[in-house]
Order: C-alpha cells, then structure tokens, then sequence
C-alpha cells in the first residue's frame, strides 16, 4: 500500500472559521480534534470530512433517491483524498419523538416484536399475530382507546378554570384563545344569556358544565360591543366548548407549540382499557417465558437478558432471536446501561445515555473500512463510564475503522493515536490547525491552549464560600430517588455527582421543586432557545430588541416613518418579501434534491432594499446580525445597556457567535450558557437558587474555567448554585459534594457521601471518590 493509500488528506478547507487549512491524518487510527469551543474543529470533522463523504457518496445515489436524504451543503474544501465512506454520531439539536423509547433507537423492540410473533405462547384458539400486532406504534398493535401512549387525556374543570374567583369576562376559563377568538367565545355565551360578569364559582354547576364540557355547537347572531370609532357589525358565532377546543388543538394542530399549550390544561390518567401497557388486549395475552410483551419491556435490560438466556440453546426461532437480544444487550451492558428498559421512554434519556446507546448500536453493524466521525463520544458520561467508552471506540477502530472524535474529555483524548489541535482561540481568532500529530508531539505547540491542560493537571481557581442556611428535603421520591433525606447548603457552590442513571437530574428536579416553595428558582437547562431558524441569540437574549430602537432612532429612519417594527425580519414591513425574511428560498428541481440558496431579492441579508438603506454608525441591521458578539462589543461601545449585554455573553464564552446564528445551530451547551448570560444581567440575584444540568458539556477546560468564574459570581453575589457535573475538575473546586449511586437505575438513588471535595475523595464506597482524589 502507498502512502497516498494509508492517509486522508485535506487541502484548502474554508467552512465556517477555517482559513485555507491543510492537514492530514492516518487511516485506522483513533484521531482527537481539540481546541476551544467554536475553534472550527467541528467545522474541520463534520463541516469538511463528513460532508465530503457524504457528498461523493450522493452523487452515486439516483436524483429521485437523493432529493429524500438529509444533506449537508457541500463542503468549501479544495481537494479531500483517501476519504472512505463515513458515519456520523453528531449530538442531538431537537428533543426524540415521545414514542421513541430505548427499543426504537436500538431495534430491540423489532426483535423482541418477532420473538413474540414466532415463539409466544398463545391462548388457545387466539389467531396467530405477525410482529406489527405487537407494536403500540401501528393501527394493528396500538389500545383502540389511548391510540399506544398508554395514559388517556382528559380536561377537568380544575384544569380548564384554575382561579374560580374570576368571571368569564375577566378570563376565568383559561384554556380560551386568546385575542378576538376569545372575545368571540365571551361574545356568544353573552348573546346566550349566561352571565359572563359574574365569578365563576357562583355560576350554577349546570352552567359551568354546558359551558365546559357540552358538545352542542349553537349558532347565535352576536351584536358585538367594540371601542368607539370601530363599525359594529353582527356576524353569526358557532360557539364550541372549551373541552372541545383543548381536545382538537392536542389532536390535529400542526403547530407543536400548540399541542403543547393544549397539554397544560389536560389531565393524563392510566388507560382505562389497557392499564398503561400500550398494545391492544389480543397481543397481551401472549406470553413468553410466562411474561407478556409489555412486563419484558419494563425489565432492566440486565434482567431481561438473564430471564432469557435458557432459550440461547433452542434450535428453532426463538434460539436465534433470543442470541440477536443478549448479543445487543451485552453491548449496551458494557456502557453502563443494563439499568435502562425496552420501554424507556427517549426523551427522559440523558445526554451521554442518548450517546452510548447510539455507539452501541454502530458496534453492532459490523461495518469495516468506513470513517466514524463522533461529536463528544464522552458528553455526559462519568469518568467511570469514559473507560468503557474508550474501549468501545478501540474495538471500532481495530474492526478496520478510522474513528475521528471532536472531543473536550481530555482522558479520552489522551488514548487517541493522533491528535488535530485547532485554534488557537475561537471564532475569527481561530480556524488554524495548530498540529496535526501523534498526542505528545503536542507538548511542543506553545499557542495550544489545550496543550496546558492535556499535559498537567490545572484545577481553575477558586475562593471557598460558607452556607447562609439549609434546604431541606425529606423524603424525595422520584424516578429512582427513593425516601431521600438531604440538606442542600444556600449560598455556595454544590457539585451532584454520580454515573449515569444514578438519579443526579431527579435530585435536581426534587430541589427545585423544594426550593420553589420559598424563593426564585431558575433552572437553566441545555435545551435550545428556539426551535426555528427564526430564533437567534439577539431576539431570545432581547438585545434585537435594543438594536431595532437604535435603527428606528436614527435622522433617516425618522424622516422614512420607520419604527422599530421595520427592522423586524419575522413581520410584513421592512422584511424581504420574497424569502419572508429567511434569508433563503429552496429551490425545487423534480427529480434532483431540494437545494437552498439565497434569496434573489434581498442576497440573504432578509430585508427589503428600502430597510438596508437605514444604517447606524455606517452599517445596516443585516450587518450588526452577522457580526460576531466580540465584533458586537467593539461595535456598541457608546450604547452602554447593548455593550452590558454583549459583555456578559463575551464572559460566558460565546464571542464567536453570531449575533443573528439561529437557535436550530446552537449546541446544548451553548444554548445553557446564553440562558446563564441572560440571568447574570439580573441586577439581583441573591437568594436565587440556580440548578443546572451538566453545565460543562461540550466546553473545553479553557472554557470551562470561564464559566465557572461567572457561577462563582453569582454564588459572590448571594445565590445558590447547584449543578450535576462529570468533571472531576468542577467538582474538586465545588463547596460541596453529593455523590448519588453507588449504580444506576435501580441500583442508584441512594447518597453514597457528601461533604467537601477531599471528604467525597477519601470514601472508599464512592466511584466518584477514586477519580477525585487524582486531583486533589
């Protein structure tokens, strides 16, 4: 084999940051990218390999195939040789579908479906069932009542009238709509006769169940009372009742956000019909093992695995499907997760679950010579879980595999064969391979801002903090929390350890909850700020806000009659018309792919001509949306409240993003972070209890220095911050540490040790301890 064969090499890259990068690395080898956060590293993985993987592949594939694939653009890259087919593990931007469980995203649920169809014990007389009968996700297999989620959604007068003192006009019945659909609601129960200026709870109950619950539909003329000045026209109003209204915004809006408003005044109960399991009463009488589908499910995957193994000898069907299961099962058991079930539901896993569960199954495809491109393998994973992770990559890449990883753990990174440093700081100041090498040669590049922590132990700086009082919790049960008793310190800094699954985001929940009922509360969560390229970092941070009233404030905008409005790109004024202020318009080619391209009206700057020529000390609104918060904070030195702002988010890390980056491209960490900017702008915190879930994850220890500086000001300042952490080095700097295991799911829950951060180090008991005292 050549050299040329035994290397990938890229020439020219300029995706995103990149300036013109050339570098190579080995094939069948475990390649580290490194650098701070936003250093284009990601930009170098997923931006330039990946995509131009997946575009050669493409353009083998038919154009009428091609247009039903996700793609990525095509990468800005001069030339990319030896690439060989790559795999993607990039972390989630969007929450799973509520019906994915731990068996969708493994195909467990598939096998276990066919083991019941071929080898289940049936009544006598039942008709045979093929696999689809046995899936709460097909018409066949779903209860006919609960349609397969298992609970069934009910609306209660509590629910849909919450302050019974109010009157109707006064917006007793909460679940209306709000605007003129309400007022039409009010308007027609009015011209019904029902006194809508009366509290609700003198109302006799014949009214207030009519009113809620009736599913006549009445047709009135309504003379409606308006404001003077406005015509006074009477229409005819159909009224329908709000029990009618909530059910049909749950059941066919198109809009998530309105399925979600309906669910607030919804109450969920165990199907009547089903009891909760799901599938429809044919498929639960079948039986394997003496156990139906649904309580297989609901095991722990280490016990399904062990109720299971006797039928690994049978010659026929259930033999093989049985050796399908615990092979899958053994690998998800080597991560750390034989604690989670079949039927666990996807959006109540974790991060590094989510991870593991993926990397689980890539292991088991078998597939040789392919370039697995990961993003952050060990996101949060603890360190206890990392080695299992590090095993699993090298199986990956001694299967015949490259394994390219973008990671921030730096233990991992320590076991790779080759390093790509990129930096050397982010954004504009980044985009240059540093090195590109085998790991020690590392030590050698002094502008590497990772070398300093791969090669020494560096625990950010840190002043102790003594309580101001206690929370009490007792008796905290929830998920596998079970009667806990514990004390959560106020005004310090607490770390919750444990691995995976051992119950650290329900005590967080449980505090939350406590917390609430004597004070502020804020948990600052990664989940993102927006879900459509509409939301950015300006709008949700209400900086645009700020910016618009500069524009409208300007000689030229006053002479044109601009308001602020006009330089809003989500409604009709100064917005491009033509992509309605996306910036892009897809491009629809029959049998080829939809693609996207600019605008051809507005270039992709979103506005209309006449809105462009506003501009504020020389620049337009589309312009201050591509600056980057840096560019930002040097833009609006004079503007002091909008510098505040740009300032704060600087402080958190993120002055490389772009002030108009829609939310859809933010990763979870950096959406958390530009929630923690938001709320250190408050000018009071104090007596604030602050919860957050993995902070750290996806930060580089440079940045993760960073951030912990701001919480540290916040706990100064008097508030309580209390975060579930992995990093050993946050937690060595912690006030105080509750280390929860000693396992996961049903092995965890329980308090292992508290205390300092040498006392956690010094139990014997705690898996946490054993990593910390390296520290410490």
């Amino acid at each position: 084999m050549d050299n040329h064969d035994d290397r990938i090499r890229v020439r020219g890259a300029r995706i995103h940051n990149l300036k013109n990068v050339d570098t190579e690395l080995p094939r069948d080898a475990l390649v580290a990218f490194t650098g701070v956060s936003g250093s284009g590293k990601s930009s170098l993985a997923f931006g330039t390999l990946y995509a131009e993987s997946q575009h050669r592949y493409l353009e083998s594939v038919a154009p009428y195939a091609r247009r039903l694939l996700q793609q990525l653009p095509a990468p800005d890259v001069d030339d990319v040789t030896g690439m060989p087919p790559a795999v993607a593990l990039a972390q989630p931007r969007t929450a799973p579908s509520v019906r994915s469980t731990v068996g969708t995203l493994t195909t467990l649920s598939n096998t276990l479906r066919m083991l019941f169809s071929r080898a289940g014990t049936y009544p006598a007389g039942a008709e045979h069932l093929d696999s689809d009968s046995f899936s709460p996700n097909t018409v066949v297999g779903a209860c006919p009542v609960c349609h397969g989620e298992g609970v069934e959604h009910e609306v209660t007068e509590e629910s849909l009238v919450p302050d019974p003192e109010l009157s109707i006009a006064e917006g007793a019945i909460a679940s209306w709509p709000g605007a003129w659909q309400g007022k039409n609601l009010r308007d027609i129960l009015d011209t019904l006769g029902y006194d809508i200026h009366r509290p609700w709870r003198e109302l006799p109950q014949e009214q207030r169940d009519w009113i809620l619950f009736t599913d006549e539909q009445p047709v009135v003329t309504v003379h409606p009372v308006r404001e003077a000045g406005r015509v006074h026209r009477p229409y005819q109003g159909k009224y329908s009742s709000a029990r009618s209204l909530v059910l049909k915004a749950y059941a066919s809006s198109a809009s998530e956000a309105r399925r979600r408003k309906a669910a607030e005044f919804m109450v969920d109960r165990t199907c009547r019909e089903c009891g909760g399991r799901r599938l429809r009463q044919e498929a639960l009488r079948v039986t394997f093992a003496g156990r139906t589908i649904a309580e297989l499910a609901a095991l722990p995957l280490a016990e399904l695995v062990a109720l299971l193994r006797p039928w690994r000898a049978d010659t026929g069907a259930a033999g093989a499907l049985v050796g399908e299961i615990t092979a899958r099962v053994e690998v998800l058991a080597e991560l750390g997760l034989g604690y989670l079930s079949v039927a666990r539901p996807a959006p109540t896993l974790s991060t590094g679950e989510f991870q593991r569960i993926r990397l689980a199954t890539q292991l088991g495809t078998g597939l040789f010579g392919v370039v697995y491109v990961l993003d952050e393998p060990s996101a949060g994973l603890h360190p206890a879980d990392c080695e299992a992770l590090t095993g699993i990559l090298r199986r990956l890449r001694d299967g015949g595999n490259t394994v390219c990883f973008v990671e921030h753990d730096l233990d991992i990174v320590r076991g790779a064969d080759w390093i790509v440093d990129v930096g050397p700081q982010a954004g504009e100041h980044g985009g240059h391979v540093l090195y590109s090498g085998p790991v020690p040669g590392l030590r050698e590049v002094p502008e590497s801002v990772t070398r300093r922590y791969l090669f020494q132990d560096v625990l950010p700086e840190h002043r102790a903090h003594s309580p101001s009082g206690r929370l009490e919790l007792r008796a905290a049960t929830r998920n596998n929390l079970r009667e806990l008793d514990v004390d959560i310190p106020l005004g310090v800094f607490t770390a919750v350890t444990g691995v995976s699954g051992s119950g650290k985001s329900s005590l967080l929940a449980e505090i939350g909850d406590r917390a609430a009922e004597h004070g502020r509360v804020v948990w600052v969560s990664q989940q993102p700020i927006g879900r459509t390229p509409r939301s950015n970092l300006a709008t949700y941070t209400g900086l645009f806000d700020t910016v618009r009233k500069l524009f409208a404030a300007t000689e030229q905008a006053r002479s044109l009659g601009y308001g602020p409005g006009r330089f809003s790109f989500n409604v009709v004024g100064g917005r491009c018309p033509t992509c309605e202020g996306e910036g892009f318009v897809s491009v629809e080619l029959l049998f080829l792919p939809t693609t996207y391209a600019p605008c051809p009206a507005c270039g992709g700057s979103r506005y209309k001509d006449d809105t462009l020529r506003v501009r504020y000390r020389g620049r337009t609104v589309a312009d201050v949306l591509a600056m980057s918060v840096e560019e930002a904070v040097e833009f609006f030195t004079e503007e002091p409240s909008v510098r505040r702002s740009l300032e704060t988010l600087a402080g958190v890390g993120l002055g490389y993003l772009r002030l108009g980056q829609p939310a859809t491209e933010l990763s979870g960490g950096e959406a958390q972070r530009i929630k923690l900017a938001t709320e250190l702008q408050r000018r009071r915190v104090a007596d604030t209890v602050y919860l957050l879930d993995e902070p750290t994850t996806g930060l580089h220890p440079h940045d993760t220095d960073v951030l912990l500086g701001r919480l540290r000001d916040l706990v100064g300042a008097g508030a309580t911050v209390v975060a579930a952490e992995h990093d050993m080095r946050v937690v060595a700097t912690a006030d105080h540490v509750i280390d929860l295991g000693p396992g996961g799911g049903s092995e965890g829950g329980r308090i292992v040790v508290q205390g300092t951060p040498a006392q956690v180090a010094a139990a014997p008991d705690s898996r946490t301890g054993s990593y910390l005292k390296g520290l410490l």
